[in-house]
């Protein structure tokens, strides 16, 4: 396992007057999990890309540390992926075109038999090449749980980690989520009581 430290000093967004959050501070290492907990509209999500590198804080900063070596910003970005109901993939391609051209965007070469392994550990082995316009939201949510597996990401942040899946989904990301903590950290937002469990370290908002 990699040595990775991700942390948070001073955290503050604002959107206009409206304060999201102030002076967030926090910090987690490979094989730790942060819980960010709160209500709908406390600013989950928007912590989550502050995190991602997808949006600026208004001030503070979030630092990567790698085998003890500050990552810049790229690096952080390249390092991280983040799994969200809102992030969409591609609706005119197919399951596997939607993991190729991931794996091509992130500089890796994916064979077909390491798509299928993905799409077989996530209940979409039959339906990989049917296209992505085509999945209900509990499928479309699936994929993207496996191009994050086809990655291996050593930070892997997850934004309401169950949103439109069944049980059998849900137990499929819980393994995900533990099977994540073997090699990198998790850091997950949430308001559902049941996957609080999953949180060793927590960042309340709201």
């Amino acid at each position: 396992m990699d040595k990775i430290t991700l942390s948070a000093e001073g955290l503050t967004r604002r959107f206009g007057y409206r304060r999201v959050f102030d002076g967030l501070q926090f910090e987690c290492s490979a094989g730790e999990s942060l819980c960010i907990a709160g209500p709908n509209g406390s600013g989950k999500s928007t912590l989550l890309r502050i995190i991602a590198g997808l949006l600026a804080p208004t001030s503070g900063e979030v630092r990567l540390l790698v085998q003890g070596k500050p990552a810049d910003e790229a690096v952080r970005r390249s390092l991280t992926r983040l799994v969200s109901p809102e992030a969409n993939l591609y609706d005119e391609l197919s399951g596997f075109e939607n993991l190729g051209f991931l794996c091509s965007v992130s500089g890796r070469s994916c064979t077909r038999s390491e798509m299928g392994e993905v799409l077989d550990r996530v209940g979409l082995r039959d339906r990989g090449k049917d296209l992505f316009g085509a999945y209900s939201s509990g499928m479309k949510q699936r994929l993207k749980y496996a191009a994050s597996l086809l990655s291996s990401p050593p930070v892997l942040l997850l934004d309401e980690p169950t949103a439109n899946l069944d049980e059998v989904g849900k137990e499929m990301v819980y393994g995900v989520m533990l099977e994540q903590l073997k090699h990198g950290l998790l850091i997950f937002a949430t308001n559902e009581e049941d996957e609080l469990r999953f949180g060793g370290k927590f960042v309340q908002l709201g």
